[in-house]
């Protein structure tokens, strides 16, 4: 069959002579949405940021099954006990994934911690197992998980903290909030942002001046110590949800002003154009033309600036819980995991009590990437 398609070019292109191939006829006919997609999937990096963030997220949903250990599980005889080491094989002979088992001596002249390898000691690792008993995002009780340790063992991949906890169980947990609390908090930035910015771009004029001035009020000031300003005034006797909605509210509040800039910016220029005119014309209300005629047409470009606002949220939430502002325990995040490492001489003998800055750094890298690839998508002109 031809590659050609009987619709004649000229029903787009009346000065045209050839005829439109079927690759050119889907380039005309594609939606926006369909052409900044074709757009990100040539941006590998984007593509493979977005498939990292898809990940996390998910891991999210089932965080209890993902963790070899429940999030309370104590093992006072490995305090500050260091990774363990994945095995395969045993003196030639392959064996599976393994651990050896860990002898531990207390250096009386330092008061350090030793562990050592006990290569005797083969405790193989589980998969689809059972292990420790979780109540599965508080609905019922579970004690299933995708790997965990020998009955008789430990399975320690990234080490123990100071009560003898397991680092990468409480990481996974910890995944919950950190990145929950971004999206929660870019919910409260957006909806702040898109209605202040809409109505000063939107009706100009005093209300712009004033939206204005509001703004540059408030980015004068200094972002991280005001940020600890409004966390010290939480009551210290609200309880831990209401603590991670108090920290997810200041984060929003203080974050909408970019976005109401970029969308006062986009509406003076677009509520000049013929479609909101007509608009106008036909008697819709303000209400209506900014939220069905002029916020859609850039609505890809609020998509990626979503992107680029979570991770300040999520460094925001970090960095309020590292100085003891924010999250507290039980709330278990990954700046709340990372009060440890304020103690440097912790950080010295054991230095695994950092690992949870690794995530940190993953997501924020990957939604920088991710989000660069949105914007050039989204530009018409890139």
């Amino acid at each position: 069959m031809s590659n050609t398609h009987f619709i004649n070019k000229n029903h787009f292109d009346p000065n045209a002579e050839e005829p439109l191939t079927r690759e050119q006829e889907r380039y005309y006919l594609a939606t926006q949405w369909q052409l900044m997609w074709w757009k990100l999937k040539r941006h590998r990096l984007a593509m493979v940021s977005g498939a990292v963030l898809a990940f996390m997220y998910f891991s999210v949903v089932i965080a209890e099954l993902l963790a070899p250990y429940a999030l309370a599980s104590r093992n006072t005889d490995f305090i500050y006990a260091p990774p363990q080491k994945i095995h395969f094989f045993h003196e030639g002979e392959l064996i599976g994934p393994f651990v050896y088992g860990l002898n531990f001596k207390l250096n009386m002249k330092t008061l350090r911690r030793e562990y050592t390898e006990n290569t005797t000691i083969i405790e193989p690792v589980r998969f689809f197992c059972s292990g420790d008993r979780y109540t599965f995002w508080n609905l019922f009780d579970a004690n299933f998980h995708f790997f965990c340790p020998s009955k008789s063992g430990t399975l320690f991949l990234l080490g123990t903290d100071r009560l003898g906890r397991d680092v990468l169980s409480r990481i996974i947990y910890g995944t919950r909030i950190s990145l929950t609390i971004g999206l929660i908090g870019i919910i409260f930035s957006f909806i702040i942002g898109i209605t202040i910015g809409g109505l000063a771009g939107y009706y100009g004029g005093w209300i712009d001046n004033l939206t204005q001035r509001m703004i540059e009020i408030i980015r004068s000031f200094p972002e991280l110590p005001l940020w600890m300003a409004l966390s010290a005034s939480l009551p210290v006797t609200w309880s831990p949800i209401l603590v991670y909605f108090g920290i997810t509210l200041i984060l929003g509040m203080l974050d909408w002003t970019g976005l109401a800039r970029a969308v006062r910016s986009k509406l003076l220029s677009l509520r000049e154009e013929d479609f909101a005119q007509a608009a106008q014309l036909m008697g819709a209300k303000p209400r209506r033309v900014i939220a069905r005629h002029l916020l859609p047409s850039f609505t890809s470009h609020l998509i990626a600036s979503a992107t680029l606002s979570i991770p300040s949220m999520i460094l925001g939430e970090t960095a309020l819980s590292f100085l003891g502002l924010g999250l507290r325990p039980p709330i278990t995040s990954w700046g709340v995991l990372l009060t440890e490492a304020q103690n440097i001489n912790a950080v010295e003998l054991y230095p695994w009590i950092m690992t949870p800055v690794i995530p940190v750094i993953v997501v924020v890298l990957a939604f920088n990437f991710f989000g660069d690839g949105l914007r050039d998508a989204a530009d018409p002109y890139h």
